[in-house]
């Protein structure tokens, strides 16, 4: 497992903490010792709490991959990007995030994924800010944000790159509630408690019977979707 990312039992609860000392940047590294703490959560059978660092929950994928790994390299982590948010989306137990600060761009697609979503109080950006910086939001993106924000905040926020405070991220979907940043972890881990004593079975097949094509969608779409977006033929 990476050094920025490490697990812990809080109970019947998985915590799986990021942080890198940084913007918790999600590089390749990141993305497969995140999937390495679902795996032991999964064996246990635990609900999850993915956090973050202080004022940080994660500013989206790491920019240097982007900039000088090459087109290959870049499709290749935000693809596995996608599927980490069908993962979490899909998870055989309830995944509570504990936004501890800014969530941007990849950051802001895992909110999406997840089942409860508690946010910090303060000077915080949440949103997709990838039309901002050049980019074409990829299906993914798009469909797991329409799946959680009202119609207007939905264009407002992936076409035209809004970025939202705490509060104003409880309006538009992305996060379920916001606390005072010393209480975000404890408050969803809580809630993660709470989820995880519902039935699992009759929670994960009610999920899917109101998620399932969209990430089913997402799924026959990723591949073909990268390749456009990073040039291949």
């Amino acid at each position: 497992m990476s050094e920025s990312v490490c697990y812990e039992n809080a109970g019947d609860v998985a915590i799986i903490h990021m942080d890198d000392g940084k913007a918790n940047a999600l590089s390749p590294a990141v993305l497969a010792a995140i999937n390495e703490a679902l795996d032991q959560a999964a064996e246990a059978g635990s609900a999850v709490v993915l956090t973050g660092r202080p004022d940080r929950f994660t500013a989206g994928f790491d920019l240097t991959v982007m900039r000088e790994g090459g087109p290959d390299a870049a499709r290749a982590m935000v693809t596995e990007g996608g599927r980490l948010a069908l993962r979490i989306a899909r998870f055989r137990a309830p995944v509570v995030i504990a936004s501890t600060g800014h969530a941007l761009a990849m950051g802001a697609v895992l909110l999406a994924a997840a089942d409860t979503r508690i946010g910090a109080a303060g000077d915080y950006k949440i949103g997709f800010n990838e039309v901002a910086i050049g980019m074409t939001t990829p299906i993914f993106l798009l469909e797991l944000a329409r799946q959680r924000m009202p119609n207007r905040e939905f264009l407002r926020s992936v076409v035209q790159a809004h970025i939202y405070d705490p509060d104003g991220a409880v309006i538009a979907g992305l996060y379920d509630e916001v606390v005072a940043p010393d209480q975000v972890l404890a408050r969803a881990t809580a809630e993660a408690e709470r989820l995880g004593k519902l039935p699992r079975i009759p929670y994960v097949g009610t999920r899917k019977l109101v998620r399932g094509a969209v990430l089913d969608h997402i799924e026959a779409t990723l591949e073909d979707d990268m390749a456009r977006s990073f040039g291949q033929s």
